[in-house]
Parts: structure tokens; sequence; C-alpha cells
């Protein structure tokens, strides 16, 4: 992208005003791998990516990119939630990050059963997943926002080991309803509303009767999940976390 013009030159030089230079900086790049585009870019890349996302769920790289590109009010609403939280804003200062580098996989996995670092563990083994799969973002164009959603992605995987929910088409549909009503992100409300066109009438039933209610009620109930620094209470009961969020029991 183009560099930011120095604040050392006198402006109005070339006959700039304060608006042309403004919109040259938003052309910067912000952070690594990050890719400036105007707003006509992002329609074009949200309609294409919500096309890919519905035709093929796991495509998680189109779901990355509808994520980044239609989440222009959902994120400040989320970063403003943190700041506000003194355990999301030390999330915001510190910038942790749940990585196979940054995690102990042997402390974890010898954690007594039933604590979040335990069950975190059994839940990347059992459902052959890994941290290191979240894609980095690239198309918010403001460096904060861009760790937000990154901290969204990372703690996906926590999402389901909190809410008790398998990896598959049922699981992620539940899990996507949570936090549709957690975070307001038209990513995940996309999700809930056409990932159930692929389940079977049975589980339509089950999804329909039990498990949406019951996540929508939890969402609803619970405070905002991105103000919880997980890295420091790997060792706290799953259950004991649930209910100081506010989740409620899994049917």
């Amino acid at each position: 992208g183009r560099a930011r013009p120095s604040h050392s030159e006198p402006r109005g030089r070339d006959g700039r005003g304060q608006e042309e230079e403004e919109e040259m900086g938003a052309w910067q790049q912000l952070y690594p791998g990050h890719i400036p585009t105007s707003p006509l870019q992002k329609a074009l890349l949200a309609a294409g990516s919500a096309v890919m996302a519905l035709y093929d769920p796991y495509r998680h790289d189109m779901v990355a990119v509808l994520g980044e590109t239609t989440g222009c009010l959902a994120l400040p609403n989320l970063r403003d939630k943190m700041k506000n939280h003194p355990e999301g804003y030390r999330i915001l200062q510190e910038r942790p990050r749940i990585r196979l580098s940054t995690l102990d996989m042997a402390r974890l996995q010898g954690l007594p059963e039933g604590s979040l670092g335990r069950e975190y563990v059994r839940f990347l083994e059992d459902n052959k997943v890994s941290p290191d799969t979240r894609m980095p973002p690239k198309f918010v164009d403001d460096e904060e926002l861009a760790y937000v959603i990154q901290r969204y992605r990372e703690v996906h995987d926590l999402m389901h080991t909190l809410l008790g929910m398998p990896t598959n088409m049922l699981g992620e549909v539940v899990v996507k309803w949570f936090e549709a009503i957690q975070t307001g992100l038209p990513m995940c409300v996309l999700g809930a509303a056409f990932g159930p066109a692929r389940l079977s009438s049975r589980k339509l039933q089950v999804l329909a009767t039990e498990l949406v209610p019951w996540a929508i009620r939890s969402g609803l109930n619970s405070s905002c999940v991105l103000n919880v620094y997980y890295e420091q209470r790997w060792e706290q009961p799953v259950e004991s976390l649930r209910a100081e969020l506010g989740i409620l029991p899994p049917p």
C-alpha cells in the first residue's frame, strides 16, 4: 500500500487537503499481512466469500474473509466491551495468543479431569483440530480491531469446550447461534441461519427444540466471552467457569 505522507512535510505543499491525506493513509499497511481495501472491494469480497462459505461451510478461509469484511459495526462494539472490563482490558493490552507455540500441551494434559485446560486439549485431540489453523486477519483496517477478531478466532475452540459441542455440522451451528448472540458478527448470524440446511430432519428437530433455545438463552445470559483471560484459567473447572460466565448446563 501507499505510505502515509510524513508529518514533517508541510500540509498543502502539493495542493492536497487534509481529507485527501487521510484517504491516502487508509491505504497504508497497518500490520503484517494487512491488505488495505476500499469499501467497494470489501463488498465484493463479502459477497464472494458468503457464497463460498454457504456452499462449503468448512472453507475456513472464506468464513474468515466474510467475518473481516462484514464486521465493521460488531468489532468496535466488542472492542469497547473489552476496554470496559478489567480482564478484557488486560487482554487488549497484553495481546495473548493461543497457538501451539504458546501452549504447554504437556502441562495442560496433566491437569485434573474437568479442568478447562484438560478439557480443551481433549477437545483438540478428539476432533483432530489445531489452534494453528486460525487464519491471521487481512482485511480489517484497524490494528486493534484486527487483534479482536484474531482473539475471537483463537477462543472459538474454547467456546466448543465450554458449550460441550463437537466440530460436526450440528455442533458448529449451535456454537454459531451462541456466538451470534454474543458477538453480533454477521458471519455468525449467517452461519446460524443457513447452517441447519445441511442437517437431517432428526437433527433439525433436536436443534430446534433443544439446542437452539439453550444456545440463545446461554448467549443472552452469559457475560462477554472475550473478557476471559483463558490462558490464566486453565486450572479452573469447566463447570465453575460456565457458572461464572452464566452459560447454562448443556442439554
